[in-house]
């Protein structure tokens, strides 16, 4: 294979490549796709990437149905992986705001076209859905 993903779990032939093994927990990329697959990370990307740079409170009234805790959790992580920056103004209450790095935005065009191809299948999918609950 050209990546060198396996689709067989723990391949060892695979474990030798720079991409790793997907399967394997340990394997970075999985763990990039983990975080970056989560629908907060979809939202707050898209979000930034509208806003540029957003105060918590505003990002937080812009992305609905988020705990506190969970925007809290997510931003951290987007900020270890490099993904959005923060800046704290210092007043008080210390103002903080956060806004997507070159390498977030460069995130903002493949979870579009996510976000294209599941408003495009959608109504299809949730078909499926129905027919499947009736059958069950």
């Amino acid at each position: 294979m050209e990546d060198r993903t396996s689709t067989t779990p723990g391949h060892p032939e695979v474990t030798s490549s720079p991409r790793g093994d997907l399967f394997s927990p340990e394997c970075p990329t999985r763990r990039l796709l983990d975080r970056v697959g989560s629908k907060w990370v979809a939202m707050i990307v898209k979000t930034l990437a509208e806003a540029g740079e957003l105060r918590y409170a505003d990002l937080k009234r812009r992305t609905p149905g988020v705990s506190a805790k969970m925007l809290t959790q997510t931003l951290r992580g987007l900020e270890d992986d490099h993904l959005v920056v923060r800046r704290v103004e210092p007043t008080v209450p210390p103002a903080v705001h956060y806004s997507l790095t070159p390498l977030g935005r460069s995130l903002d065009e493949p979870l579009a076209a996510l976000r294209d191809w599941a408003e495009t299948h959608m109504s299809e999918i949730d078909q499926h859905r129905q027919e499947t609950a009736r059958q069950a």
